[in-house]
């Protein structure tokens, strides 16, 4: 019989307060396991990057491929903050110097069936027994926002399917690193019965003792770094698998070292440090901060938003500003820490009737939405907040809504300018069904309104 392990990361998302002590446990764990003459692989799930944290800003993700690199992973893939949250150029370049291989299988260059330059669509290990692992990499195919990006994204079913026609034969085991999601996993593990192994991610789901489905073996660690998974899988002499479980490690059951405190605070303090020196603008006053109110600050980022855009009109919600801008000289860090949100600005083009439509559903939502604490998609902050307009009004006696001071007419178009975070959340369903909406990807929010605020308050 020979012995398998695999060990997995996902979703660090730049909780890098966790990462010294996954480290040594995976270093650790690893040569432990090989002095017993078992074969070891280590993964990641995708993730890894989230800009939210400052170091990741400043160094587009390049600093936790410096990281990545302290494990020597046998194969990554990609989550969708790394593959959507540069573009393709910056994309492009943040595996430069990686030492381990990126594989994934359902992302092409755009207009074209190339794999990214920096991926593969497979990598086959064989262990000392002769046992053949086939490795396969799918992430989320978002197919709104990944064209945007320069990629055209592959549904999970038909790539795996070309995948494993191609690669199966050629294997005795079979694993899939998935960014897909729980019950994506769970659809493909009862359609593929060559998949040995899935070790999931992307919903940061915790699969304490795995889980199987059919044939396959599940397994996930949950999100930012707070478990490590192991997997270990029996294989018998003609290379079949005859056991195989699942586990996870609590990283907070690690014991940390003196040394991790300045470790964990020097990655902070070196991002910080390069996004200060990056000067933005000179204001005259300070731009107070309020989730659940009518700030200056967020009515500058609406006319941001609407000047960028070319629109007469603008919505936020100001739980998407997080801290006061003070008067005087603004830098890059601070920015950054007041967006720190992966969003963009977005146009949203409807008739009268529907804008009417529109406005009643944010009015709708007000209450309910001025201290709810919204998570995921793009959002960073901890509250949606209080909803802001510009070039809106609204009457709550009437119901009436007028733009720019006049009522509106149901047949005339209006172009307004939101954020895509809007798109992808429930509260607003009429941009959704209706809405010609389109994405202005090339930049940030924060990249919008630090722009905004260079033109209008420029320094000195």
């Amino acid at each position: 019989m020979e012995r398998l392990t695999m060990l997995h990361t996902n979703d660090l998302h730049s909780h890098f307060e966790n990462w010294p002590r996954i480290r040594r446990y995976l270093l650790t764990t690893r040569a432990q396991v090989q002095a017993t003459g078992a074969t070891v692989l280590t993964f990641d799930l995708g993730d890894h990057v989230d800009t939210a944290h400052p170091v990741s800003e400043a160094t587009n993700g390049q600093k936790n491929v410096q990281l990545m690199n302290q494990i020597g992973y046998d194969g990554v893939t990609i989550g969708n903050n790394e593959g959507l949250g540069f573009l393709r150029a910056k994309l492009d370049h943040l595996y430069d110097q990686a030492n381990f291989p990126v594989i994934l299988g359902n992302l092409r260059q755009a207009g074209t069936t190339k794999l990214p330059a920096w991926a593969s669509d497979h990598r086959i290990v064989v262990t000392a027994a002769g046992t053949r692992v086939l490795i396969l990499g799918l992430t989320a195919p978002y197919e709104l926002t990944y064209p945007l990006a320069g990629w055209d994204p592959v549904q999970a079913v038909p790539a795996l399917t070309d995948l494993l026609a191609r690669y199966a034969a050629q294997a005795d085991v079979c694993v899939l690193l998935s960014h897909l999601g729980y019950n994506v996993d769970q659809k493909l593990a009862r359609r593929f019965p060559q998949l040995d192994v899935i070790i999931g991610s992307h919903t940061h789901h915790l699969l304490v003792h795995g889980e199987r489905v059919n044939q396959s073996l599940l397994a996930a660690a949950g999100k930012y770094g707070q478990y490590v998974g192991r997997i270990d899988l029996t294989v018998d002499g003609h290379h079949h698998v005859v056991a195989a479980q699942a586990g996870v490690v609590r990283t907070a059951t690690l014991t940390p070292l003196s040394a991790d405190a300045a470790e964990i605070h020097g990655l902070t303090a070196l991002g910080e440090g390069i996004l200060t020196e990056q000067r933005v603008a000179q204001l005259p006053v300070t731009l107070d901060a309020n989730p659940t109110g009518h700030p200056q600050l967020v009515r500058e980022g609406l006319h941001a938003i609407a000047e960028y855009a070319g629109t007469q009109a603008a919505v936020l919600n100001a739980g998407l500003f997080l801290r006061d801008l003070p008067r005087g000289v603004i830098t890059q860090n601070q920015i950054h820490q007041l967006l720190p949100h992966s969003m963009h600005v977005m146009t949203v083009t409807l008739d009268g009737y529907n804008l009417w439509r529109l406005v009643q559903e944010f009015e709708q939502a007000r209450l309910f939405l001025r201290k709810f604490p919204q998570k995921g998609m793009g959002f960073r902050g901890k509250i949606f907040g209080e909803l802001n307009y510009l070039g809106i009004a609204y009457n709550a006696t009437t119901r009436q809504v007028t733009w720019r001071g006049e009522p509106l007419s149901p047949n005339r178009q209006y172009r307004l300018a939101v954020v895509d975070h809007y798109l992808f959340i429930p509260f607003f369903p009429t941009i959704a069904i209706v809405g010609e909406n389109h994405i202005l990807y090339h930049d940030l929010l924060r990249e919008v309104f630090a722009g905004y605020l260079s033109r209008h308050y420029p320094l000195d």
